[in-house]
């Protein structure tokens, strides 16, 4: 069983959202992605400023395994992005939910995250 903590809100495509203090959230890909990728040898970040749509491709994951997209749980304007995994994308495997963050986002509506999975509806999803 892969590592789900259970303060954080997950996407069925295995992404997850953390809130911040500031009204901001951060995302990354799950314990259960990394896994099922392999090593991850690049990351595609999206520029600062650009605007996602909820549910939208925001940047690609590639292993040696595969390429998969990676969606934005909710919608709003990116303000920073983890530029670490351009020289160490095998972070995303290491770290998933902590130096592991991809991106950081002013979400358009804040709202949106609770439509998402809690982390007993992820383990059940991805059992």
């Amino acid at each position: 069983m892969s590592n789900v903590p259970a303060d954080l809100r997950y996407a069925k495509t295995h992404e997850w959202l953390k809130s911040d203090p500031d009204g901001s959230v951060t995302i990354g890909i799950t314990d259960y992605a990394q896994a099922s990728l392999g090593d991850i040898t690049f990351v595609q970040l999206p520029k600062v400023g650009a605007v996602l749509k909820q549910s939208g491709s925001f940047g690609v994951v590639e292993s040696v395994k595969a390429a998969s997209d990676v969606y934005a749980p909710v919608a709003g304007t990116v303000l920073a992005v983890n530029t670490a995994l351009d020289s160490a994308p095998e972070t995303l495997n290491r770290d998933p939910y902590g130096e592991g963050w991809i991106l950081r986002l002013k979400p358009a509506n804040l709202a949106d995250a609770g439509a998402l999975m809690d982390a007993a509806a992820y383990e059940k999803a991805t059992a």
